[in-house]
Formats: C-alpha cells, structure tokens, sequence
C-alpha cells in the first residue's frame, strides 16, 4: 500500500483550540490517521498519512466542514506520498504557537512578507541585491539548501529573533528573500522582520517542498535534500523519498532535530 502524507498549516484565529481538540483527534482516529497535528490560538499545523482516500477526506474536512466552520478557507496544503506509515501514532497537541517564535509583534494573520511562487522564485534569488536566507535549524541545512543561501546557524526556530538583531539590518538589507520547509516558519519570520522596519520581505509560497515539486530538477537552484519530521527522513526532488539507512540517521537523531 501506498500512503499519502499530507502537511499543512493555516494562520487562523482559533480562540476554541481548546475545545477543538478532542473532535479532530476522534475524527483523525475514525479515519485511521496517523501523525501529528497542533492546535494553537493562531492556528494549525501538522502532518498527517493515511489511505488516500481518508487523507482527502480529512483534507476537505478542514477546509469545509463542520468542525473549523469554514475558517481554514486558506489552508496551505502539500501531498506526498510514502511506501511505508512514515508515523507511529497520532498525536494532537495544544501549543501556545503553532511555531514557536515568541514574538507578540509577528503576527502573520495582520502581515507577512510577499509570496512568491515557486517558478518565480529562481529570478528573485538569483537578483545580486537580494539576500537569501534559509530559516531552518543548521541540522536541515546540512542535508540541502539553495544556492548562495545564508544559513543562521539556528538550534530551533525561536533564536532567529537573536540573528535579526544581530545579523540584520533594515538599512542594509533592503531586499530579503527566505525560505523553509512548507512555508510556515517564513511567515513568522517575514512579520518579525516587517515589524521591525525591514521594506521588502519575500517568501517562497509552500516552501521547499512546493519547489521540488513543481521545479525540473534541471532547473533547480536547489542543492541536496529536504529534510522532513517523518520517517522518510529526506525528499529530492519530485517528492521522491530517502531513508534513515540513506543518511546513517538513528531514530533519536532524527527526534533530536525537530523544531515545532
């Protein structure tokens, strides 16, 4: 079998998290879901496999159905697929943010940094002025990035406030270009910097995963693999899988590296 594998997120306010939380863990059990979903008062995140048809059916359940009322009109939303349940267990949890930054001045529901799609985003990167920069934690970066990518040296998301302070600076850096996994972590991270004067923020709408799946390798800017928090471990392009065995990974360095 076949299992497809969806990851999503959406900025939405969810003042009944809460509440919420016990209906979408039972629905995900009907189903027979496995993976990890969280719930925060700004929203939700997660990644989630199962049957095909059950990972469509939870997908339009967020979107349409009764559960969110309608308020993941905007959900981003990738499909994978995976040979093997890339999870052991389906977890639903409560988080204060559903990636954690600890800025109350970034919030991606008032702004964010300008979208660009993925077969944009070659020309943006490759403009002289613009600066690039690769928001996930240094394990991921060393298994793939894009090329002439910064990368900020980061053991979790939440020190990428240091870096700006240090690192940044609005005068200088007039034009930033960043980047993630699925898209998530940039939108935390281009309203930090908008709040803090920065005039042009742009991110890759979908992340890396958007990019290699809509990008011919022969046209790729990207170098390596990405890095998932899964047990497919890595994906190149087109989506298509790597193992733990592929990279010598055990299962508690993989646990080590993730950055929720």
């Amino acid at each position: 079998m076949v299992y497809k594998v969806a990851a999503f997120y959406q900025f939405a306010a969810l003042p009944d998290y809460r509440e919420l939380r016990e209906p979408l863990r039972a629905f995900c059990a009907r189903l027979e879901l496995k993976g990890s979903v969280l719930l925060a008062r700004e929203g939700i995140n997660g990644t989630i496999a199962g049957a095909p048809d059950t990972i469509d059916a939870f997908a339009h359940e967020l979107a349409h159905g009764d559960l969110f009322g309608g308020r993941l009109d905007n959900l981003e939303m990738k499909f994978s697929t995976s040979e093997a349940m890339p999870f052991g267990r389906l977890k639903v949890r409560l988080k204060k943010e559903i990636v954690t930054l600890g800025d109350e001045a970034a919030d991606p529901t008032r702004r964010v940094g300008t979208y660009v799609d993925a077969a944009e985003w070659n020309a943006l990167i490759a403009a002289p002025d613009t600066l690039l920069l690769d928001t996930r934690n240094a394990f991921e970066v060393t298994m793939g990035t894009f090329e002439g990518a910064v990368d900020p040296g980061l053991r979790s998301f939440g020190q990428f406030k240091d870096f700006a302070a240090q690192r940044l600076d609005p005068a200088r850096h007039r034009r930033i270009a960043m980047f993630c996994t699925g898209g998530i972590r940039c939108e935390k991270a281009s309203a930090h910097l908008l709040a803090r004067g920065f005039a042009e923020v742009y991110h890759l709408k979908g992340g890396i995963l958007r990019y290699l799946e809509q990008v011919p390798e022969a046209q790729s800017r990207w170098r390596g693999e990405c890095f998932v928090f899964d047990e497919r471990v890595a994906l190149g392009h087109g989506l298509l899988e790597h193992g733990l065995r592929e990279h010598g990974l055990r299962e508690r360095d993989k646990d080590a590296t993730r950055d929720e």
